[in-house]
């Protein structure tokens, strides 16, 4: 029989589950790993550009909850890929409802493409081109 350990502020679930994934980057790995990147590299590569120092915490924080299982592929150095639990691809479902309230309320964003995790969802038209004043082209 497992018993609930406490809680750090109350029961809550919004709370609870903002305790884990809350912060500014942990939602972004999982968004991430849903579209297919699977390495440490990948996911550095990755448009908001995560500090190395702090995608290693997260991974090691999302892997801690249950979310995201590393497996290594490599021995020398030891290099992991990274894939998601049921529990994390469950996250699929708040980060759908993360983008479809972005595109509602936040002018000009896009949903991330789900094979490069870069650029619109097939489907969606692409955003207009930004160009620098004084140029053409």
């Amino acid at each position: 029989m497992t018993t609930a350990k406490p809680f750090s502020r109350s029961a809550c679930a919004v709370a609870n589950s903002l305790d884990i994934v809350g912060d500014k980057w942990s939602l972004l790995v999982v968004r991430d790993l849903l579209h297919g990147k699977r390495t440490y590299g990948e996911l550095a590569s990755s448009p908001e550009r995560i500090p190395t120092n702090i995608l290693a915490e997260r991974l090691k924080r999302l892997e801690g909850a249950g979310i995201v299982v590393g497996t290594p592929y490599q021995e020398r150095p030891i290099r992991y890929a990274y894939t998601l639990t049921p529990k994390g691809r469950a996250l699929g479902d708040v980060l759908l409802a993360f983008v479809r309230w972005g595109k509602q309320h936040i002018p000009g964003t896009v949903a991330m493409n789900q094979s490069t995790g870069s650029g619109p969802v097939s489907g969606s038209p692409a955003p207009p081109r930004r160009t620098r004043k004084g140029r053409t082209g």
